[in-house]
Parts: structure tokens; C-alpha cells; sequence
């Protein structure tokens, strides 16, 4: 019920929230009374969208059984809380391979998708796209494709595009074209039904660094152009928009989204300009 007087406070029309700690294993069981008014503040509105992110900890490549078993019942969790409290999906990093081989790496990531699909009823999973730092799974869109159909294609599998991840995984898309190639690859190999939310944030490190360091709306190496580039673009018209450089400070967080909405604006103009030439 915070998250959402809290997105209210901050004039949101989407919220993202963690079922649980996020870095932590131990679940935490929301009581029926709880489920049912969060869904009737939902229906109210102004919230159109919520969305479940899950815990850091999981990893779905992994080998080791002890954690192997504590992801798939950390996830499955999440998604029942999906179900529950009617989200738009449940996001999730699909792990690392720890040093161990990618192909049979992504295997096991497939595997666990179909496990933990099984385990709930309709929520979508939704597997965000990674920086690229070591043996993280996720980083190229090719292997988001491998995972979808590695997880047997359901048409609850989809994916949730993190426009600071992918800059720092070698995206170029600071500009409307740059970004305008990635979506067409994405959506001629994958499809537009796959893709659910995406990911609002600023980088703090360049191009094809690898690194996973959030920045700022628009304080970064994505800059004014290029999230007012993401924001704008037409094919995550009506996506949940997720900001989650958000902190502690109301202000500095009603600006944020309010900043968001402007960058947003700019892009469509900049966009409507170029469609009149």
C-alpha cells in the first residue's frame, strides 16, 4: 500500500515494487485482506501498471543446487504474488554463468523459465536485458531469443529492455535511428507482444563499459537526446515506464518523473518535426 500512495505522490502512472526484500531469500507472505485492497486501489487509479520486480539474488544459470533451489522458489513466489495482485510481470535478471559454459548455461536458465511458469497460473515473467559485466546472461538480444524459446516460448515469457543496460552492453542508441535498428531487430525476431515494460534510467559509464551504474535523469551518457530518443519512441507507446533511480527524497523524485514526462515530449516533437520534412 506504500508503493502506491507513494506513486501517487509522485504523479506515476506506473509503479515497480519488490514482493520481498530484494536482498534478501526470505519471502514475504502479504495476507489476503492486504491483496485485496492493494487490487482495489489499483482499480481506482491514477496507477495503471505495477510491476514485480524480483530479488537480485536469483540466479537461474546456476549449478550449485542449494541456490539453484532457492531462485526457483524465490521467482515462483514472485510470480504467485503476480497472480495475486494482478502485475503486468514479474522482471528478472536471468543470471550468470558463474564461469561455466553459456550454451549449457542458458539450458538451465530455459529449464528454470518452464519450472517456475508451471508453478504459478497466469502472471508473465518478463527477462530484462543485462550490462554485460562478467558472465552475466542477457546482455545481447540474441540470447533473450535463445531464452524465450529455450523456455519453451509461452506466451507468458517476455522481456523488459533497460535503456541504461543496453547502452552499457554496446547499444548505441542515443539517437531516434540507433534505436529505431535495435527495436526493428528486436521486433522481427522476437515480436512486439514480447516486450512488456521497460527500464527508464541514465548511465554513469559509456558505451560497452559493462557496468551496471545507474545515473540521473538526464545526467549520464544517454543525455537529453538519448532518453528523450527512448521515451519517444513509437513501439513502447502505453509500456509501463519504470524510472528506478529513485531514492528517499520526494522532491528529487517528483522531479525525476517529471523530467521523464519532458524528455518524453521533446522526443515527440523532435519526432513529429522530422516526419513533416
Amino acid at each position: 500500500m506504500k508503493a502506491h500512495a507513494r506513486g501517487v505522490e509522485l504523479d506515476c502512472d506506473a509503479i515497480q515494487i519488490f514482493n520481498q526484500s530484494p536482498r534478501m531469500w526470505k519471502p514475504t507472505s502479504w495476507k489476503e485482506p492486504d491483496i485485496d485492497e492493494f487490487r482495489s486501489l489499483m482499480d481506482g487509479g491514477p496507477i495503471e501498471s505495477v510491476v514485480i520486480h524480483a530479488v537480485y539474488l536469483i540466479n537461474l544459470a546456476t549449478k550449485d543446487r542449494e541456490m539453484r533451489k532457492k531462485s526457483l522458489t524465490s521467482l515462483s513466489h514472485a510470480l504467485r504474488m503476480g497472480d495475486a495482485i494482478g502485475a503486468d510481470g514479474v522482471v528478472v535478471h536471468p543470471g550468470s554463468t558463474l564461469k561455466e559454459p553459456l550454451p549449457a548455461s542458458l539450458k538451465r536458465v530455459g529449464q528454470a523459465i518452464k519450472q517456475v511458469l508451471g508453478e504459478s497460473e497466469s502472471c508473465r515473467l518478463l527477462l530484462e536485458n543485462t550490462a554485460g559485466a562478467g558472465g552475466t546472461i542477457g546482455r545481447s538480444l540474441e540470447e533473450l531469443y535463445e531464452l524465450v524459446d529455450l523456455g519453451g516460448g509461452s506466451k507468458r515469457i517476455g522481456v523488459c529492455l533497460d535503456c541504461c543496460h543496453m547502452l552499457a552492453s554496446g547499444f548505441d542508441i542515443r539517437t531516434d535511428a540507433g534505436l529505431g535498428q535495435v527495436m526493428d531487430d528486436f521486433e522481427s525476431h522476437l515480436g512486439l507482444d514480447r516486450l512488456h515494460c521497460v527500464h527508464v534510467n541514465d548511465s554513469a559509464v559509456p558505451l560497452g563499459s559493462n557496468r551496471d551504474r545507474h545515473e540521473y535523469l538526464p545526467d549520464g551518457e544517454l543525455g537529453e537526446a538519448g532518453l528523450s530518443a527512448f521515451l519517444s519512441e513509437p513501439r513502447f507507446e502505453k509500456l509501463p515506464a519504470l524510472l528506478e533511480k529513485i531514492g528517499d527524497d520526494p522532491d528529487k523524485d517528483r522531479e525525476q518523473v517529471a523530467t521523464a514526462r519532458r524528455l518524453r515530449k521533446k522526443g515527440l516533437a523532435r519526432r513529429k518535426r522530422r516526419a513533416r520534412r
